[in-house]
């Protein structure tokens, strides 16, 4: 896992102004951790993060890399709301398996564990075989900011989008792409066989571009496809690709 940043939301508007921005329902702070993104009007990925509740706040976990730019977006929607926006020294410690007193599911699949904000040590792991296997995209590599869409990056398969919370920035578009009678292209789990760098280009069995190969791990990857290009013969450079059933 990359550096991560903790900012603190504060300030008696701080659920109302989130709800107005953010892909996911901050109502569901309620229950544990949220995953969420910003996007940009036209409906394309900013950031992720997680949101959850701390006492008179919320904090805000985020890609240290994306924690500046986030910073800046977020201060120039505040406008007149009632809203502090802080960075902390918090600490993100993660887990495996169920989550302790005080510690937090993580909402996208249950085998990546938990996460925790109150100082304690998390456990060592292989976070990028355990991300990988569960087809969980990561910032930087599978999410590209003014680039990818979130349905297309599996946000509903990882519950990261909620359809009935009413409007946030870039609703409109998430909401016509999930109303399709299906996504032409889309994040996919896959079989890997041998190695190729991220981005490299899939090629199907007639030798037409079926999409890109991104991360791998223990034989498994995580590739952009053309659904309508899918094939039992995909190659990325050397490395052999197969569709995996779970997709």
């Amino acid at each position: 896992m990359g550096g991560r940043k903790v900012i603190r939301i504060a300030g008696a508007d701080r659920e109302e102004f989130l709800q107005n921005l953010v892909t996911n329902d901050v109502a569901r702070l309620k229950d544990g951790l949220v995953w969420a993104a910003l996007l940009t009007p036209q409906g394309k990925y900013l950031a992720d993060f997680f949101l959850v509740a701390d006492g008179d706040a919320i904090l805000l976990d985020v890609a240290e890399v994306l924690a500046k730019g986030l910073m800046q977006r977020l201060q120039m929607y505040r406008l007149r709301a009632d809203v502090t926006i802080e960075e902390t020294d918090i600490a993100v410690a993660r887990g495996l398996g169920n989550a302790p007193e005080g510690a937090f599911p993580d909402p996208r699949d249950p085998a990546l564990g938990w996460r925790a904000y109150d100082g304690r040590t998390g456990d060592a792991a292989d976070w990028e075989a355990i991300r990988v296997a569960a087809g969980v995209p990561e910032s930087g590599i599978e999410l590209l900011p003014n680039n990818t869409y979130p349905l297309e990056a599996c946000f509903e398969r990882l519950n990261g989008v909620d359809f009935k919370k009413g409007c946030y920035v870039g609703q409109e578009v998430t909401a016509r792409m999930k109303h399709k009678a299906s996504l032409r292209k889309g994040l996919k789990r896959v079989h890997v066989t041998g190695e190729a760098p991220v981005g490299t280009e899939v090629l199907n069995g007639k030798g037409q571009i079926a999409g890109a190969l991104h991360s791998q791990s223990d034989g498994l990857g995580l590739a952009y496809l053309r659904l309508d290009r899918v094939d039992d013969a995909m190659r990325a450079g050397d490395a052999a690709v197969r569709l995996r059933e779970d997709g």
